[in-house]
């Protein structure tokens, strides 16, 4: 006789993602459990609470469209949201939601191992005095950017100072910033890593530190935020138009509130290039990365043009020639890699508190207790921030061990190449289901919005597992060969595909990373939800139900 599980699904995760589908599937009627690493509800927003971190999606459109009292109830203070009022928002979404009561937290899965004589899922936790639990159904629910990673250089816990990952930032015990006690001011200071996280602690760090030196590996196209603060009257337009914005980013790349032009960059005026660019370039958001000509992502010629018009206004805005030059990037082109938004970010390296270290030119030897030793000798620190990012979509897998059908794991069975059924199924773990993570269509996208439409359709999708009986779901072979060709063919259109990123599985920090492959799905928004439209209407097509 087969043992019955635990609860019919378990969510790992309580981030946007998690919570959402956790309390969609508890919804339709089903036993659920969410399990949480961290003690409290926020995924990513909980975790880093750095100085100056915020939202790069304008902020009426990085939330629960489908809440329409939190919609009209909420009002945003600013058209790019702090943290704060990020997780603030979050928590509210879960009290209206009822969520905590359905999770564990403090709680790190250490594996997942799939039962074949029962067609049930086995976790384990990290911590050894919890009892495993079992599930018919795994969602994970990880998120792309959830597994910090430290950078490899001699002596790194050596120092005896203060340190800090952006990614694992202390936390304010009476708030949801970050905790009160930490003090850059007069402090000497080290920021090691320029992308988004890097690029942000960075513009505030600057205006108090009494030295910052900043040591960059890769530098990046950062274009300007655009932020401003949301006037209560403005705010109420915004709720009156909501389901007119919903319709907006669902016909855009990345559901994003922007949207290309209609013409290329290689087919008009130099002026009128300068001139719609010169717009673009002060943003909001993403404008000139999203809202830019349609070719910019895909012509080289014309992503040429406006990487020189970046690099432009890069020398315009650094005030010492030879330091403008470190920050313009060699390796790819303008939008080929994740664009941080900024905020005067290059200004502060016109300050005299401020200077720029290319551990290119100048290599890293070692961490000591004092401080960071390179090339030119020892600088002492008080305090080292590690803004070195995420092991990308990946690296919250690979920390878990999940196991299949016939003890095959998950790694080896991506060894030679990612491959899944629409970025939510592989073959050979048979009712497991992955939520932004590989080749998923909410991997490239502003994410509450493009995870809304995975949840959504698996919502509906388990609403019939649920009537029909169906207790085993897996892609077939086929389906799986073909989605993942797809993956490859679109990315492989675009510039990005050519470019080693964290789009394309290349991680410098990690051995045998160094290979690319199609991590996300590169079709845009309105292409994936047009393919989840067709398999459902034939039937949930490239999916054995038994």
């Amino acid at each position: 006789m087969k043992k019955p599980p635990d609860f019919d699904a378990v969510v790992i995760g309580a981030g946007i993602s998690g919570m959402y589908q956790l309390y969609r599937l508890r919804e339709l009627g089903y036993t659920v459990k969410g399990v949480e690493a961290s003690d409290n509800i926020g995924g990513v927003w909980h975790q880093n609470r750095y100085p100056g971190c915020r939202v790069d999606s304008e902020s009426d459109t990085y939330g629960y469209f489908w809440n329409k009292e939190l919609l009209q109830e909420y009002n945003w203070s600013e058209r790019f949201a702090s943290q704060p009022e990020v997780l603030r928002y979050l928590h509210r979404a879960g009290e209206l939601m009822d969520i905590r009561k359905d999770y564990l937290f403090n709680t790190r899965v250490k594996s997942a191992t799939y039962d074949e004589a029962n067609n049930l899922w086995r976790i384990e936790f990290v911590e050894g005095g919890s009892a495993p639990m079992t599930a018919r159904f795994l969602v994970s629910a990880l998120g792309p950017l959830s597994a910090p990673q430290m950078p490899k250089i001699d002596g790194v816990h050596t120092f005896k100072g203060e340190t800090y990952h952006t990614g694992r930032w202390p936390r304010d015990p009476n708030g949801f910033g970050p905790d009160p006690k930490i003090d850059f001011r007069g402090k000497r200071v080290a920021v090691i890593g320029t992308g988004s996280s890097g690029v942000q602690v960075i513009q505030e760090v600057s205006k108090v530190a009494k030295e910052l030196v900043v040591y960059q590996r890769s530098p990046n196209w950062c274009t300007p935020l655009g932020n401003a603060p949301l006037p209560p009257e403005e705010m109420e337009a915004i709720k009156k138009r909501y389901d007119d914005s919903l319709a907006f980013l669902d016909t855009t790349l990345g559901g994003f509130a922007h949207i290309w032009l209609e013409q290329n960059a290689t087919d008009v005026s130099a002026e009128e290039r300068e001139v719609t660019l010169e717009k673009l370039y002060k943003g909001p958001g993403f404008s000139l990365w999203l809202g830019n000509y349609k070719d910019v992502l895909y012509n080289p010629e014309a992503n040429h043009l406006v990487s020189d018009f970046v690099a432009r206004k890069i020398r315009q805005r650094v005030k010492d020639p030879k330091v403008a030059e470190k920050l313009i990037p060699k390796d790819h082109g303008f939008g080929l890699r994740r664009i941080p938004l900024e905020t005067k970010y290059f200004e502060c390296y016109n300050q005299d508190n401020v200077k720029l270290v290319d551990i290119k030119e100048t290599p890293i030897e070692r961490i000591t207790p004092q401080g960071i030793e390179t090339s030119e000798g020892l600088r002492e620190f008080d305090i080292i921030v590690f803004a070195t990012g995420f092991d990308a979509i990946l690296g919250s897998w690979n920390r878990m061990d999940i196991i299949g059908r016939g003890g095959v794991s998950l790694k080896d069975a991506w060894k030679d190449g990612v491959q899944t059924y629409l970025g939510m199924q592989i073959v050979g773990f048979p009712n497991f289901f992955t939520l932004v993570g590989a080749q998923s269509g909410a991997t490239f996208c502003n994410i509450p919005r493009c995870s809304a439409l995975i949840i959504d359709w698996l919502s509906e999708f388990f609403a019939q597992v649920k009537q029909r009986d169906v207790e085993l779901i897996e892609p077939t072979p086929q389906a799986q060969a073909e989605y993942t060709a797809l993956c490859h063919k679109l990315l492989g259109l675009t510039l990005i595909g050519r470019t080693n990123s964290w789009f394309t599985g290349v991680n410098k920090n990690l051995e045998g990373r160094d290979k690319r492959d199609a991590l996300l799905w590169a079709g845009g928004n309105p292409g994936y939800r047009e393919l989840l439209g067709k398999v459902s209407a034939n039937g949930y097509e490239g999916l054995v139900m038994a």
